[in-house]
């Protein structure tokens, strides 16, 4: 046995005598009575005594008398004879508890010195300051309401290892409450996005989660099968072409805050099911799209935040400046002036470079000079784009969905933000030519065929919605992941997501 073998199985050994211990608490726990009550009535949460009394002095506290029944998991816990001190967490704060075994009374007192970190309870009491001037409550009664039967981790450095972290969110949020800022920051990001959006006179709604044609995004798809239909269902990678039907049936603006699915890799940032917040209005173009997601992106983060220049894995961020708007290859040559003097037209120059960086692949000959454009700009310049920057007039080819630009029919009305190094958001004016939209759908089939997993199938029933009429619309979809990556400082997805996928 090796010696990391035998340290393994030392920790089995006691986390099972630990256990052991626990349980025997709880049984007798259950012959005095119920062990899981549920008839206890919380009146106050922590949170909401802090920020009520935390500035009261200890003399204001002791001539008011405040009484307060609260509730939540014991935390840390130090016996001392007569008295004992104790710290609760209900989730959103913490506050310290003393006992006193002549006041609590000698059986109580007794119980509590019985009870373990991770315990739920319920406690009755005054506010008071100790004499080290922490608030605190001075308990009068004291409940059990649930045994924590398994141990907490080690007290002072909390819950470390990531693996874990993520595959017990539960845990993480138990231990952590930076774990559990990031979600509240998430939660109120969401929060503010639907109000603003509501806010503009859009209509929030919900579209199918699973598809029987997959659409609306280039992505491969999670394929399932419906017993009483009969038929292959697919997860929805994207809800754009539903919420364009909404268009044509006459909603004139629409949002959607939608759960996507995508089977592709896992990586810091991308976890097969994802959350976007996509939106379509009614005679609106790329232009106008640039402007009203650049205001919805700066209304997030000064209400969340309170600021508009937010500090992102030590790099600076300045949300108060106008959003930056570049073509293609007019980022490479601003971010990567080695490039100035290059031919960017030049097909067998850019496969080679392509390949250089990335590796051969097979796509890049059946590639146009935009797509190869493109591959190019993501393999030299896109990680390089940390502030605000919208990369606009995309080729068409990569665009099926979007409409083509009037001046040059090689581009699309399309835009892609970047921040940080990384998409945020993807917009365009809609293509809304029904014959049009057939020949780019016939386009992606064939390609498809090619070996593209990534290409659109071709979805007959949408083109005939198209062909009742969609009025000149614009439509984006904005990652609520990575932005609220973002307003958390957070390295990884993982980090942002409540329960991420794990490799094993």
């Amino acid at each position: 046995m090796t010696d990391e073998q035998a340290v393994n199985m030392s920790q089995v050994q006691e986390e099972h005598g630990l256990l052991a211990e626990r349980r025997a608490k709880l049984a007798l726990i259950r012959e005095k009575g119920n062990a899981y009550p549920n008839d206890f009535v919380r009146k106050h949460k922590l949170a909401e005594i802090i920020h009520a009394y935390g500035h009261h002095t200890g003399e204001q506290l002791e001539s008011e008398s405040i009484e307060v029944t609260i509730a939540g998991r014991m935390m840390l816990k130090r016996v001392m004879g007569k008295a004992s001190f104790a710290t609760i967490d209900d989730g959103q704060a913490r506050l310290q508890l003393f006992m006193a075994k002549d006041v609590l009374g000698e059986d109580a007192y007794n119980a509590f010195k019985t009870y373990d970190l991770g315990d739920i309870l319920a406690v009755a009491g005054t506010l008071f300051r100790t004499k080290t001037g922490e608030l605190s409550v001075r308990v009068i009664a004291l409940r059990f309401l649930s045994k924590c039967i398994r141990p907490l981790p080690e007290k002072f450095h909390g819950l470390t290892d990531q693996d874990q972290r993520y595959r017990q969110r539960y845990l993480d949020l138990m231990m952590n409450q930076a774990t559990r800022q990031i979600f509240m920051t998430r939660s109120k990001t969401i929060q503010v996005i639907r109000q603003y959006m509501l806010d503009h006179d859009f209509i929030e709604v919900e579209t199918p989660m699973m598809h029987p044609i997959p659409g609306g995004a280039a992505a491969k798809p999670f394929a399932t099968y419906h017993n009483a239909l009969h038929r292959e269902l697919f997860l929805r990678i994207a809800p754009e072409l539903y919420l364009k039907r909404l268009i044509i049936g006459g909603l004139d603006s629409v949002f959607e805050i939608n759960r996507s699915f995508r089977n592709e890799g896992i990586s810091t940032r991308h976890n097969p099911e994802f959350t976007m917040m996509e939106f379509y209005s009614a005679y609106k173009e790329y232009h106008w799209l640039m402007d009203f997601t650049e205001d919805i992106l700066k209304t997030v983060v000064e209400r969340v935040l309170g600021t508009q220049k937010i500090i992102y894995q030590g790099q600076n961020i300045d949300f108060s400046q106008r959003f930056d708007r570049l073509t293609i290859v007019n980022a490479v040559k601003k971010y990567c002036p080695q490039y100035q003097n290059a031919n960017f037209e030049d097909k067998a120059w850019l496969i080679a470079e392509i390949t250089k960086l990335a590796g051969s692949d097979k796509l890049l000959e059946h590639s146009g000079i935009g797509a190869l454009q493109l591959r190019f700009f993501e393999e030299t310049t896109e990680s390089l784009l940390i502030q605000p920057t919208y990369i606009i007039d995309y080729p068409v080819e990569v665009s099926p969905l979007a409409r083509m630009s009037d001046v040059n029919p090689d581009i699309a009305e399309r835009f892609e933000l970047f921040i940080a190094g990384r998409e945020l958001a993807n917009g365009f004016s809609e293509l809304n030519d029904p014959e049009d939209q057939a020949v780019r759908f016939r386009q992606q089939a064939q390609a498809k065929e090619t070996g593209d997993e990534q290409a659109m199938y071709y979805d007959a029933d949408y083109i005939q919605a198209l062909e009742y009429g969609l009025p000149p619309t614009g439509g984006c979809g904005i990652g609520i992941d990575r932005l609220v990556m973002l307003l958390t400082d957070a390295s990884t997805i993982r980090e942002v997501i409540l329960f991420p996928h794990l490799r094993g």
